[in-house]
């Protein structure tokens, strides 16, 4: 719980700082990329740790893999269709056969269709994702944040002592 708290904190404090906005909507696109991807495969694991020496904004990138993770199973039919449909083009067949000859790759699920479906889906997500992420790290900034600071509900819970301490926690950070 406190970790998921520091997490939520230092995404708070990104959004409002002076973390640049494209490291925050690379983060808000790999995690939904691995978000909608089941995590039960090899692929999931090399891309999250993979992702993990990118310069993005990590805790942006498991806030966003927890919040399209969720999304995720209302997708799955959609992803097994998309997963399906590239799994039987007749040109990639013999690649497909040849790949599952090489040793870990079957652990990496690549046949699964809505692994596959879900991995095709948010890389071609990707960049629509990065610009909403860049357009809501804008918006926050420019327009929600001085509203949320200056409203009287933001003065009053600032206010109560647990949350004083909170926000100097995250000042620490």
């Amino acid at each position: 719980m406190l970790f998921m708290l520091q997490k939520l904190l230092k995404l708070l404090k990104a959004f409002n700082g002076n973390v640049a906005p494209g490291e925050i909507a690379h983060a808000f696109a790999w995690g939904a990329v691995l978000g909608f991807m089941p995590k039960d495969n090899l692929l999931w694991y090399i891309l999250f740790v993979f992702v993990l020496f990118v310069r993005i904004n990590k805790p942006s990138y498991l806030v966003m893999i927890l919040i399209a993770s969720g999304i995720s199973p209302a997708l799955d039919g959609l992803f097994d269709t998309i997963g399906y449909a590239f799994l039987t083009v007749p040109a990639f067949s013999n690649f497909f056969a040849a790949l599952l000859e090489v040793p870990f790759a079957a652990f990496t699920k690549f046949n699964n269709t809505v692994v596959a479906g879900s991995f095709l889906a948010g890389i071609v997500l990707y960049i629509p994702l990065y610009f909403t992420g860049r357009l809501l790290v804008f918006l926050w900034r420019k327009y929600a944040a001085s509203l949320i600071k200056n409203s009287k509900i933001s003065k009053v819970i600032n206010k109560i002592p647990l949350i004083e301490k909170i926000i100097e926690k995250a000042g620490e950070i």
